[in-house]
């Protein structure tokens, strides 16, 4: 079509599809619309009544033009259909589902909630939910935690001895996220409300020392902060064995298990630090594959390892937040004391779990997995489960919230134990 008088040709779309004009560009018939009116008009005019003109005078005759309507308008034309060479954008395909369960046979106990805990009137305060669920993102850090009650204690109607804390201190880029896990003991009675104190103990002891954390963990002060962090984990859960002995009972009747993870909010530092008491799991994914980055028992006394428990490969002229500088670490409150009964004084008090410290540096696409050991021991013992978190996890998006909850409820035979679990993808 050749172009309007004045105007220019329509270009073509960056596809090479023809670009359609919105209409006809030519004068109306009868002329052009800047020339002069026909002498004569074409067809009824309709003209207003004398009420509408100043003074009250008429335009049309005594009586005035009936009115007529305009004529009718014609429709809008139709889209253009598009080009079926013009290429197509579809959506990328969704994940798959996640499992019910893994294994070559189903587990025993029903997949969905069966009792309730049974509840004291007088201590509402005592009751926990059967599942907690939480999440954050700060820069490029994705946090997903959830903890969820064993489909034993569904079952029976206890309740879940997992504790979960997810805390932020501070603000903007001096922020410190603290993610906590405790497990109550097993047969101890009471057992949630240990691991509740656990997690606000340690929370509160965290929370008060954050400044000096950040500090620390940015400066890549290893030594102070596994010693520091040593304390504050012994003085929280020494007050869990103080509030025993004022009750009265066994100190193990009132321990528990804790583990936890401290994240800085800045997205320039990448130093991830682990420390904790007590079995569970540490475990890394990477390029799809899992890494078991537990700290050993004998990487406690203070070995000079490699991080993510590696052997050293060189001269310590790299990573040097993951390699133990040989900083002497303060007497241990789980060693016998200069007045234990090895050195002729009091009779020793039973040794504790070691404490456990791990520092890392984060790389783009990393899972970094902590969690308690109802979810850590199926991982360790199911191949097939690491295959499909593994296959779930490794996808360029984190999980969203009701994603991750499914992928953690993921059950497997032989294992009933309440789950809890807490990923920070970089």
């Amino acid at each position: 079509m050749p172009p309007a008088p004045g105007g220019q040709a329509p270009r073509p779309f960056p596809d090479g599809t023809a670009a359609h004009p919105p209409g006809p560009s030519g004068p109306p018939p009868g002329g052009a619309p800047w020339g002069p009116p026909p002498a004569t008009p074409e067809g009824p005019v309709a003209f207003a009544t004398g009420t509408g003109l100043p003074g009250g005078a008429a335009s049309g005759g005594a009586g005035g033009a009936a009115a007529v309507p305009p004529p009718p308008q014609e429709p809008p034309s139709a889209a253009p259909a598009a080009d079926p060479r013009a290429p197509r954008l579809e959506p990328p395909p969704d994940p798959l589902p996640s499992r019910v369960h893994v294994g070559s046979r189903p587990p025993t106990y029903d997949a969905e909630p069966t009792a309730l805990p049974a509840a004291d009137p007088e201590g509402l305060d005592d009751l926990v939910p059967d599942t907690v669920l939480d999440g954050a993102r700060y820069g490029a850090c994705t946090l997903r935690a959830a903890s969820v009650r064993g489909d034993s204690a569904r079952y029976r109607g206890e309740p879940r001895r997992d504790a979960l804390l997810t805390a932020r201190f501070g603000t903007g880029e001096q922020a410190l996220v603290l993610v906590a896990v405790a497990t109550g003991g097993r047969a101890a009675p009471g057992a949630h409300r240990t691991a509740t104190e656990a997690c606000r103990w340690i929370g509160r002891a965290v929370g008060l020392s954050h400044a000096r954390l950040v500090e620390d963990i940015r400066a890549a002060r290893r030594g102070d902060l596994k010693s520091g962090l040593h304390r504050l984990t012994d003085r929280s859960l020494g007050r869990l064995r103080a509030d025993a002995a004022g009750q009265g009972l066994e100190p193990d009747a009132h321990a528990a298990t804790l583990r936890c993870l401290l994240l800085p909010a800045d997205p320039a530092c990448r130093t991830r630090v682990f420390f904790g008491v007590g079995p569970g799991g540490l475990l890394r994914l990477r390029d799809g594959a899992w890494q078991d980055i537990e700290p050993q028992v004998s990487e406690v006394r203070g070995e000079p390892v490699v991080g993510f428990g590696s052997p050293p490969s060189g001269p310590p002229g790299g990573d040097h937040l993951t390699l133990d500088l040989g900083i002497p670490t303060p007497p241990s409150p789980y060693e016998p004391s200069p007045g234990s009964s090895e050195r002729g004084g009091a009779p020793a008090e039973p040794l504790r779990e070691p404490f456990r410290f791990r520092t890392s540096i984060a790389r783009p696409g990393d899972v970094l997995l902590m969690c308690a050991a109802g979810f850590a021991d199926p991982l360790h013992g199911e191949r097939e489960l690491r295959a499909h978190l593994a296959d779930r996890w490794s996808r360029p998006e984190p999980p969203g919230l009701a994603a991750f909850l499914a992928d953690v409820q993921v059950r497997v035979k032989g294992y009933a134990d309440d789950r809890t679990a807490a990923v920070w993808e970089a």
